[in-house]
């Protein structure tokens, strides 16, 4: 049975965590996982924080609603980010090459399973899908420039 390790470092303003299931796609599908959602997590504490001082109001029901609601979202951004790293990465064995047509291809395959997954009609299935491979392969481009 393969082991796993964890391991991270801290350079500012890079954080790098490292994540050995003994498997490339696992490694890079936990990966995207953890990072995303914990994105996800920050972005609602931020707006809930924000919420909170805003309106002076801060109760025992308003922190167990924050944290649950950080969770719920963590959980979803993480997912999205594992299924959309995951495409990419067997796009990428598919094909053989390590191009922007991998995100394009990647993004639009976990778009349309993204919203399937959320019971759409066949159209908003096509709109996510061409939506997801669009912004995928924007960044990606993005990322080639920078």
């Amino acid at each position: 049975m393969p082991q796993g390790r964890f391991s991270g470092s801290l350079c500012s303003p890079k954080i790098d965590v490292v994540i050995d299931m003994g498997n490339p796609f696992l490694n890079r599908t936990v990966d995207g996982f953890l990072k995303i959602g914990a994105v996800g997590a920050c972005k609602v504490a931020a707006e809930e924080t924000f919420e909170c001082l805003n309106k002076g109001d801060i109760s025992k029901r308003k922190v167990e609603h924050t944290l649950k609601k950080m969770c719920q979202e963590g959980a979803y951004w993480g997912t999205v980010a594992g299924v959309y790293v995951g495409m990419v990465y067997g796009v990428e064995r598919v094909r053989g090459r390590s191009d922007w047509k991998n995100a394009m291809i990647g993004g639009a395959l976990s778009g349309a399973l993204i919203s399937g997954a959320s019971n759409n009609n066949k159209d908003k299935i096509i709109k996510d899908a061409i939506t997801a491979g669009a912004v995928a392969t924007a960044v990606e481009f993005i990322n080639y420039l920078t």
